[in-house]
């Protein structure tokens, strides 16, 4: 499957909000699989613009784009996220994820993460040496507990035909199909109506 390379997005435009880190990492290979699957993570200073927007950072705080050799780091970090979990949610395990993956993994984890501080007003802020280096720990780290903890139960793939992403349900009945009601729900819900009012109207 052919991959795209997008522009990199506004700093507000990367999709985020399917509740887990790692997943939200997960989500800048858009459409995974599919055709017109597309690399967010087409440069340096897109990873930083990511890294900006959902890291744990102050916002408005400025980090540095980072190496090429970084860009492909994180890329095939993200990959084996998608590797682990996807082990990990077979019927396998954890214990299925390729030992590449899973050293890659381990090595990104014991990075040291965003440090947090207080500050005098009260206020809880991030700040690390190198915030990108220190937001691959995390997402390392959040990919090993979610795929060793019972949360795993609870990530989905989003229903919706046109997308990949995956989520992690926090609804109480469990049954969540989309990873945005906004985005694909909606798209659902309106494909459904005009089916049916379709029918209605051929009849």
């Amino acid at each position: 499957m052919s991959v795209t390379s997008a522009s990199a997005p506004a700093a507000s435009r990367f999709r985020s909000g399917s509740g887990r880190l790692c997943l939200d990492f997960m989500r800048t290979l858009r459409l995974r699989g599919m055709k017109g699957a597309t690399e967010e993570l087409a440069t340096p200073e897109a990873l930083a613009a990511w890294v900006a927007q959902l890291g744990p950072y102050p916002a408005g705080t400025a980090v540095p784009a980072p190496t090429e050799a970084v860009l492909r780091q994180a890329q095939g970090l993200r990959e084996a996220v998608h590797t682990l979990l996807t082990a990990a949610r077979s019927d396998s395990g954890p214990v299925g994820c390729p030992p590449e993956a899973r050293d890659l993994l381990n090595r990104s984890a014991a990075a040291a993460p965003p440090a947090p501080a207080l500050d005098r007003s009260g206020a809880l802020a991030y700040s690390a040496a190198d915030p990108v280096e220190a937001v691959l720990a995390d997402i390392a780290r959040d990919a090993l507990v979610l795929a060793t903890s019972p949360a795993l139960e609870r990530v989905r793939a989003c229903g919706g035909p046109d997308c990949a992403a995956w989520f992690l349900d926090t609804s109480r009945p469990g049954n969540r199909r989309w990873c945005s009601m906004e985005t694909c729900g909606n798209k659902a819900k309106k494909s459904t109506w005009r089916s049916k009012h379709e029918s209605v109207s051929g009849g």
